[in-house]
């Protein structure tokens, strides 16, 4: 099979598969409190998962760090904190929240569904509003509209993607950050589909909070990260309650909350999971070939460096060879792009160029992808998304080329 569905999930290099197969041969046990060996070896691996994770985002603290189920949870935690009373201390009267009645949250109109459903959530619930930021006919956010709807003084939170999975645009996510922290709004960038692709540093970044996806990071699922400002996470309301998240529990005083990242780790973990994804992690910075502690940074730039200039070749081949192809239109910013190519064929729906493809081995996603406001500016109902990652190669891209020709010539007799 030649997978170009990366967007969706990535494949797992051998030190993941292997180390999770570790954990549950050889480690299982539960995190935490534990004293006996088990739980000790476990706790320590779980825990070096989330120094890795700050390594790779360049987080200043561990504490800023939480794990979750993946980007979803992620920015679910987050909005349910700055929508919810009892978070931001000494004000909007009683309610005690980031976002009250009449404020506006701002999403571009390239997000996927799970950083537009979340907020509209949150709106509801505060008597908010959700305003769209508009994508221009090159497929790039609108930054003067942008500038001009932060202008309204009334925008609590700016929700942007990092690198949208529909078409593959980079967004200028420092800049908008920049611009929206003047106007006194918070940010919140998804990087499900920046992670794999681009080397990231919420510091440089200035970011807010940055979420992301284990199993888009050549990790497995079930496994996320919520990277919160420090000041902010501990003024956020817990998210869920359970163990591990309390420091006391008391019918006649109450309960009182962890640290963090504690605080909103509530639950057994995905301890195999976060172990996974710390080991994708640990692949990444050995791919840079230089593993030395003190030089993982720059080993991780090395690889990003790396990984870049393999998929931008990619994309730039793709691109070409299916621009050739009768019927057939590309989707996306033509310059500065991750390596997604989406498009659509005159003569069939996306569906149908999607079956045929996995008739010869060529595995792609089709349909609006999570992204139907996106899709509704675009004028269409669907698209063919073959996604890259630096493990692919030109010869499956050259398969994807002939079966696409393939359904061309079935579809235009």
């Amino acid at each position: 099979m030649a997978y170009l569905d990366n967007a969706a999930t990535s494949q797992k290099p051998l030190p993941v598969l292997d180390a999770m197969e570790r954990f549950w041969r050889e480690q299982n046990a539960n995190v935490h409190r534990g004293v006996h060996y088990l739980s000790q070896v476990a706790t320590s691996e779980y825990e070096a998962a989330r120094e890795a994770v700050q390594r790779f985002l360049n987080a200043p603290t561990l504490q800023e760090i939480v794990f979750t189920k993946g980007c979803t949870e992620s920015i679910n935690l987050v909005a349910n904190g700055l929508s919810s009373s009892g978070g931001k201390s000494g004000t909007r009267g009683s309610s005690n929240a980031w976002i009250g009645e009449g404020d506006e949250i701002l999403v571009s109109t390239m997000e996927h569904h799970s950083n537009i459903v979340p907020w509209q959530i949150a709106a509801e619930k505060t008597g908010a509003s959700v305003k769209p930021i508009p994508v221009t006919d090159e497929c790039q956010i609108d930054l003067d509209t942008y500038s001009k709807l932060l202008q309204s003084g009334r925008v609590k939170v700016v929700g942007i993607v990092h690198v949208s999975n529909a078409i593959g645009t980079v967004n200028p996510v420092k800049e908008m950050t920049r611009l929206a922290h003047e106007a006194g709004a918070l940010v919140l960038i998804d990087g499900a589909q920046s992670a794999p692709h681009l080397l990231i540093d919420v510091q440089d970044l200035d970011a807010d909070f940055y979420v992301l996806s284990g199993h888009k990071l050549y990790g497995p699922t079930g496994i996320g990260v919520l990277y919160g400002r420090k000041t902010l996470l501990e003024q956020m309301p817990a998210y869920q309650s359970g163990g591990d998240m309390i420091r006391t529990v008391s019918f006649s005083k109450g309960t009182t909350y962890a640290d963090l990242p504690a605080k909103f780790e509530a639950g057994t973990p995905s301890i195999a999971g976060a172990i996974g994804l710390g080991k994708a992690i640990d692949y990444l910075e050995n791919l840079g070939n230089n593993s030395s502690p003190s030089h993982l940074r720059h080993s991780l730039k090395s690889t990003f460096d790396q990984i870049e200039h393999q998929e931008a070749d990619l994309e730039r081949y793709g691109a070409a060879r299916l621009s050739e192809i009768p019927g057939l239109k590309l989707y996306g910013p033509r310059n500065g792009k991750a390596a997604i190519l989406s498009f659509t064929l005159e003569s069939a729906h996306a569906h149908d160029v999607g079956t045929i493809l996995d008739m010869d081995g060529v595995a792609v996603r089709t349909g609006h992808h999570c992204c139907m406001p996106l899709m509704e500016r675009l004028g269409v109902a669907a698209t063919t998304r073959a996604s890259l990652s630096f493990y692919n190669t030109r010869d499956e891209i050259d398969r994807l080329v002939v079966s696409v020709r393939k359904v061309q010539e079935m579809f235009s007799r």
